[in-house]
């Protein structure tokens, strides 16, 4: 009994590892068909044995224990760059993941508690459960989406058109029946099992179907060009700059020419997230001599820098985007919404504060948080430019951007140097592919030691600076594609899928038992 408990634990965790194989940047989809056919199986034939509940609940956290250890463990690289965080390594690689095991801990005992003997009615509760487990993890306390299991599709771009439709938490769910046919086909007991098997497998035919019909769409929009040029800096500059007080005057340099500014171009030129060492947004202006030197009326800087402001007697800090002309006048700025917990807050900071703990990216303590995210238009010089800001980690929301989608772009401006040279920057990026999908919006992305992208209405990244690389690419050209089906109801089409999952299950349970 002990020697089949220890292999069944080696097993279900071992099908959580297999699993983050499909995940960016290798992208195996494919490996999925086997993982989770498996773990239905497994689950499918031991939910008939009684008192098997804190079993259950086991299986679904060794599946999510395994999935998270090998897929997000580049979190903890940011606790390298101050040897006071050294300690927590270790307990950081086994406590996020074993946190987030819980979600499908959950999945796993409802499954159980439900006990369906039927085939198909199973098979969809496992769907619905874990599809809408995926969602509450997006979303409860601060959220945390990374990694959703629809993220196995990154490396192919024609299958994802249909996020404009239903955004990514309804195709996440389609996704999780869609691994798990072949268990279906495998434990079939009547033709009812051939039908579902046969209507999930022309799932693939539809998304190519859709995706060509689409992109036919977006390609007969007329081709605009803009009488301005959003220039994009990929930059390479170490976070050293932080950490052994790199000169702040050289980083401006170095990215004044990165920016190469021509003087007759009228140029917005987009810096990455708190590139500018040492410097809050209102002391930007000692190095005016610089910006003067090199930009004139026709230019726009924007760029992620700490904002601090004073209230009730004490300073309130803010991680913000904020654009300046070519004389640093503050012509726009915007406060981030999204925090990043232990990185930009501490949760219960004021005792945590007193055993020892800080936030990671600042010696301040926690940003405050912005009022609220806002549309940034450029009324004067610029033909109403419009744009969503977002800083890093706000990408990652799905549904959650905002309410108004009249604006022109979502500039995305992001410091992945935290993670060093793992798959951390490679998975951020993915997020903007899909933002880009289900808005309908170009997404400008600036990023400093990651990905700097030009990313179409369809998810196509139409120009890179790579990984590791220094320079700039040029935006002045677009087709307006229209609102998207998801950006006008956005996840409100989740919940009816919900609903759709719920009827079905039940509905097959009811003809089982007649």
């Amino acid at each position: 009994m002990k020697k089949k408990f220890i292999f069944d634990v080696l097993i279900i965790s071992s099908l959580g590892a297999l699993s983050s194989l499909s995940l960016p940047p290798l992208n195996f989809f494919i490996v999925n068909f086997f993982t989770f056919s498996i773990f239905f199986i497994f689950l499918f034939k031991r939910s008939f044995i009684k008192n098997r509940k804190k079993f259950f609940f086991l299986y679904g956290w060794l599946f999510g224990f395994g999935y998270f250890l090998t897929n997000i463990y580049w979190i903890t690289i940011s606790l390298t760059f101050d040897e006071n965080f050294n300690f927590l390594i270790p307990i950081a690689l086994i406590i996020i993941p074993a946190f987030l095991g819980l979600f499908y801990g959950v999945v796993t005992l409802v499954f159980y508690i439900f006990n369906f003997r039927d085939v198909t009615s199973a098979f969809l509760l496992f769907s619905l459960l874990f599809g809408l487990t995926e969602y509450v993890r997006g979303n409860v306390l601060t959220g945390f989406p990374w990694n959703l299991i629809i993220y196995s599709f990154s490396g192919n771009i024609d299958f994802l058109s249909f996020l404009s439709v239903i955004g990514t938490y309804s195709f996440n769910l389609l996704v999780i029946s869609f691994f798990t046919v072949p268990a279906v086909y495998i434990l079939r007991k009547s033709k009812k099992e051939i039908l579902v098997c046969t209507l999930l497998i022309l799932f693939p035919i539809l998304l190519i179907t859709y995706s060509a019909f689409h992109k036919k769409s977006f390609l007969s929009k007329k081709l605009k060009n803009n009488s301005y040029t959003i220039r994009v800096i990929g930059s390479n500059i170490s976070l050293d700059r932080f950490i052994k007080r790199i000169d702040t005057e050289n980083v401006i340099s170095e990215l004044i020419d990165l920016s190469s500014p021509d003087p007759e171009k009228k140029t917005f030129f987009l810096w990455p997230e708190g590139i500018v060492p040492d410097t809050y947004q209102d002391q930007l202006i000692f190095y005016n001599d610089l910006f003067k030197k090199n930009f004139n009326k026709n230019h726009l800087i924007g760029l992620g820098i700490t904002t601090k402001s004073m209230n009730d007697g004490e300073y309130e800090y803010y991680n913000s985007f904020s654009v300046f002309d070519s004389d640093l006048n503050l012509i726009k700025n915007y406060n981030k919404v999204n925090l990043v917990p232990f990185g930009e807050f501490l949760p219960l900071e004021n005792f945590l504060n007193k055993v020892g703990f800080k936030t990671i990216t600042n010696n301040f303590g926690s940003f405050s948080k912005g009022e609220k995210r806002k549309i940034i238009k450029m009324e004067k010089n610029f033909e109403n430019l419009s744009f969503l800001p977002l800083i890093c980690y706000e990408i990652i929301y799905s549904g959650k951007l905002t309410t108004n989608f009249n604006f022109d772009y979502i500039f995305n401006i992001s410091e992945d140097g935290w993670f060093g040279k793992s798959i951390g920057p490679k998975q951020h990026l993915v997020h903007s592919v899909y933002r880009a999908i289900e808005s309908g919006k170009y997404v400008i992305r600036s990023s400093n030691n990651g990905v700097a992208v030009i990313i179409n209405p369809l998810g196509e990244i139409e120009n890179k600076i790579d990984y590791g690389k220094d320079g700039f690419i040029d935006f002045d050209k677009r087709r307006d594609l229209g609102q998207t089906v998801f950006s006008k109801y956005g996840n409100k089409i989740f919940f009816i899928l919900i609903l759709l999952y719920i009827f079905l299950i039940f509905s097959f349970n009811r003809f089982k038992n007649e």
